[in-house]
């Protein structure tokens, strides 16, 4: 098994310029979702802003066993897609969709990873409801990311709070450690059980991910190998943020402006 790296604070001080870089993309593709618009054109909008903070893309031809090469710079998931969705030129954004939009880049040989979900215009009361849901889960995986407790205290939390809205978390996919490798140890799984699970220390950095779906977990991967769906067709939605593991407590390194608004 990979060893869990513990970063020294000159590297969490890397990581967060890549976490800035990540969320100014972030940012720049927020800035661009309308009606109208094609997931395709939000990946030009990705690769020109990562060209312009000299960064590359973690996605990129990521290559993972068992799948083909990652073709784009984001994974662009519309309404039943939860994660992975691949973008295109055809797939146009409408009144009321979701679209989860997940980059990750390398600055100076660390990652960022990030990931939120955009209302497209106006969108339905019980969409909003799965979306405030699904970042308060992330928020308070986050607040439990400290020192002492163990992974199964942040997952639970992804867990609980999902779950106490009515929604139900993936059970097969999971956040992760991030450094030099964009994948590294740990694992993170949306569910757990408090008090169990390995303990984190000072140093750790952590992908958290929420993921949570509007009706049953069970997901189905499509022909391209990479797009996962809701089995249901109901709605999904995900939140990520790259998050430090201090001494005083957690540090998010992906912070920008649009988790505010």
């Amino acid at each position: 098994m990979q060893k869990v790296r513990i970063k020294t604070r000159a590297e969490i001080e890397k990581m967060q310029q890549s976490g800035q870089a990540a969320a100014i993309v972030l940012q720049r593709i927020a800035e661009t979702i309308t009606p109208g618009v094609s997931t395709a054109e939000l990946d030009c909008v990705a690769r020109e802003t990562i060209a312009a903070l000299k960064a590359t893309s973690s996605f990129l031809g990521y290559h993972f066993p068992g799948h083909t090469p990652y073709p784009s710079t984001i994974c662009a998931s519309v309404n039943d897609v939860v994660i992975h969705g691949i973008p295109n030129e055809t797939q146009l954004l409408r009144e009321g969709d979701i679209i989860g939009i997940d980059t990750a880049v390398s600055l100076r040989g660390y990652h960022g990873d990030n990931a939120f979900t955009f209302p497209v215009g106006n969108i339905s009361p019980s969409a909003k409801r799965l979306l405030s849901a699904t970042k308060a889960s992330l928020y308070a995986a986050i607040s439990a990311a400290k020192p002492g407790n163990r992974i199964g205290d942040v997952s639970f939390q992804l867990q609980h709070v999902a779950e106490s809205a009515g929604f139900s978390v993936l059970q097969n996919f999971s956040g992760h450690g991030i450094g030099r490798h964009l994948h590294e140890e740990p694992n993170v799984p949306c569910m757990g059980t408090p008090g169990r699970g390995l303990r984190l220390k000072p140093g750790m950095v952590l992908a958290i991910e929420a993921m949570v779906n509007a009706g049953l977990p069970d997901v189905e991967l499509l022909a391209d190998g990479w797009t996962v769906t809701t089995t249901d067709g109901t709605l999904s939605a995900l939140f990520e943020h790259t998050v430090a593991v201090l001494s005083d407590g957690p540090e998010i390194l992906t912070g920008s402006t649009i988790w505010t608004e």
